[in-house]
């Protein structure tokens, strides 16, 4: 056995005591060797920032998976969008489709109330606008100079309208005749108006264009001795040219040259007596 100095025994049973209480501090924690408080403000954050890692781990394969599984569905959820919006917009027209057969239709607008007799005075009054101006035509004996084929039935145009007319005026009535009446009169306007028309398409094409260089001057001379006679403001010289007008014409409708009717054969009468015509 080693030989112990006095400083040692004092140090060794300093050792023995310290031994001694450990020994005791274990049995009162169960054995187990008492943690130092070092340890654990050590292992603390150790163990946090570790739970820290799994978690931001944990949430990112979360989010990782959702946003797999959207692109995954994506084409599902595009369908099931357009599915909705068709739906939707099918309820939307069969609730208007609804609603408009639910609201009733106006009434048709009532139809205006023939009146039979108003209608046949409006055909009267085409006619005696016709009238008139067939009567202007004869008593013009310029008009007549200008367009003698409209006053000459050997025109074939001019002898349909002719007998048109003579059907209208023959039918014409001061009152409301039947309605069988009626329609017959309209048929007759309708015919001599279009008549006319053509008859006066047709002169207007012939004009002079039948006679002879003769008789064409012939009809030229008295035009200008009919224009001089209306414009001028001397009786003497205006009842001389009427007076010559009137022997030219005579000569030319008992040639044939031009058929003047009697109403412009009585205006040049009238003016050479010093009635100026209208």
């Amino acid at each position: 056995m080693p030989r112990v100095r006095p400083g040692q025994s004092a140090a060794f049973a300093e050792g023995r005591r310290l031994r001694e209480q450990a020994e005791r501090r274990r049995r009162r924690h169960g054995g187990r060797p008492p943690r130092s408080p070092w340890l654990l403000l050590f292992a603390v954050p150790v163990v946090a920032g570790g739970a820290s890692a799994l978690a931001m781990a944990m949430i990112f394969s979360v989010i990782m998976v959702g946003v797999a599984i959207v692109a995954s569905s994506a084409p599902l959820l595009v369908a099931g969008a357009l599915t909705f919006v068709a739906v939707h917009r099918s309820r939307r027209h069969a609730a208007l489709r609804h609603r408009s057969a639910s609201v009733p239709a106006p009434p048709p607008p009532a139809r205006p109330v023939r009146r039979p007799d108003l209608e046949w005075g409006k055909v009267r009054n085409r006619f005696h606008a016709l009238r008139s101006a067939y009567a202007a035509f004869e008593c013009d004996p310029m008009e007549v100079l200008r367009l003698p084929a409209l006053a000459d039935v050997s025109v074939p145009s001019t002898a349909r309208f002719v007998d048109a007319f003579a059907e209208a005026q023959a039918l014409d009535t001061d009152r409301f005749p039947p309605a069988s009446h009626a329609a017959a009169f309209e048929a007759a306007v309708d015919r001599a108006e279009r008549a006319w028309q053509a008859a006066r398409e047709a002169a207007q094409r012939i004009r002079l264009s039948g006679l002879s260089p003769a008789e064409r001057a012939t009809v030229e001379r008295v035009i200008k001795l009919l224009t001089t006679a209306r414009d001028s403001d001397s009786d003497p010289e205006r009842l001389a040219a009427y007076s010559r007008a009137r022997s030219e014409l005579a000569k030319l409708d008992r040639a044939g040259v031009i058929h003047l009717p009697p109403t412009a054969g009585a205006a040049l009468d009238a003016a050479a007596r010093g009635a100026l015509p209208g």
